[in-house]
């Protein structure tokens, strides 16, 4: 294993000390662990928590900032965060206006975040959930009973945190946060493993030839295993499958995101990229806008996945409001 850490059980924690040195005009670090915080939280607004285990990096901390999320959790690497982490985190950030859980469905993370809600409703905070499953790849994997969370989960931040902040109710944050899940797809692939640090090897090995079809991030199996075919081959695959499970009419309007696993190369990002974007205008499907590079990760895992988002009005206007922080901006 070559890997530049210093210890493989203190990776979580020393990244978390690196992220908020390097950003110290967005977050900060709860006195109560791996939590990472909005600079100026709490403020007087319903408040957005997610996160999980880490190595998805830059979710979930990378999204805390203005106009998206005020609390990320950072579990151990692919481990999801223990209860009591997230009832701190859920207490950091509450601003007496609620708080909103953003969870990606792993039997794991859901289990414990909803302990967490359990705990902070005992001590008078609301909370609320909703539940990110925009995988189509797979409907039932190690981890999940029904779809896996993945890259879309950054739409779910992006838009709810812009409805947060302008001053929505709790009630009305969490239902355009569902409107996000309901309309979001994503489907991924892995050209390679990664390795779990703790572990010191890679999780599952592929042939020098070999792709997976429908890798889920944290190594989980795919549809398939195949011989590696063109960028074009293996994106019309993908996005037909992600398509076939949308109800998107012709001149409807989507927000597409290409994101790397983290190895792969922002050139090969791209060439995806534009067949999807052929794809799309051959269905006279209008993209709104488009996000290419990478939200979330994989540790070294070499691959992508690609993300839909069918649009309305309010879906568009939240899109583009502003947010700021370390990993997303937009103005």
């Amino acid at each position: 294993m070559k890997k530049i850490i210093n210890n493989p059980d203190l990776v979580v924690e020393e990244m978390v000390e690196g992220m908020v040195l390097a950003h110290p005009e967005y977050i900060r670090q709860s006195e109560k662990g791996n939590i990472i915080v909005r600079k100026n939280s709490p403020t007087k607004k319903v408040a957005l928590v997610s996160g999980g285990g880490s190595g998805h990096e830059p979710s979930h901390g990378g999204y805390v900032g203005k106009g998206m999320l005020d609390g990320a959790v950072a579990g151990a690497v692919f481990t999801s965060p223990t209860p009591d982490m997230v009832y701190e985190a859920i207490k950091e950030v509450d601003g007496g206006e609620g708080v909103l859980l953003v969870i990606k469905n792993y039997t794991g993370d859901i289990m414990n975040f909803e302990m967490a809600k359990e705990m902070a409703e005992m001590e008078g905070i609301n909370v609320d959930f909703v539940v990110m499953n925009d995988d189509v790849a797979v409907e039932n994997s190690l981890y999940t009973a029904g779809r896996r969370g993945i890259a879309g989960t950054v739409f779910v931040h992006k838009i709810a945190g812009a409805k947060a902040e302008q001053g929505a109710s709790l009630e009305e944050v969490k239902a355009v946060a569902q409107k996000v899940v309901d309309n979001t797809r994503s489907m991924g692939m892995s050209l390679s493993s990664c390795i779990v640090p703790a572990a010191g090897k890679a999780n599952f090995t592929l042939e020098e030839n070999e792709v997976e079809i429908g890798m889920g991030i944290h190594g989980e199996p795919g549809t398939h295993r195949e011989e590696i075919k063109t960028a074009d081959e293996i994106t019309e695959h993908m996005l037909n499958k992600i398509l076939d499970d949308m109800s998107l009419n012709e001149n409807e309007e989507v927000a597409v995101m290409v994101n790397g696993l983290c190895s792969t190369p922002l050139m090969e990002l791209y060439i995806v990229n534009r067949k999807v974007n052929k794809m799309l205008q051959e269905k006279n499907i209008k993209i709104y806008r488009t996000f290419v590079g990478e939200f979330m990760t994989s540790l070294e895992m070499a691959g992508y996945s690609i993300s839909l988002i069918k649009l309305d009005e309010e879906l568009k206007e939240l899109l583009d409001s502003p947010a700021d922080t370390p990993a997303f901006k937009t103005f």
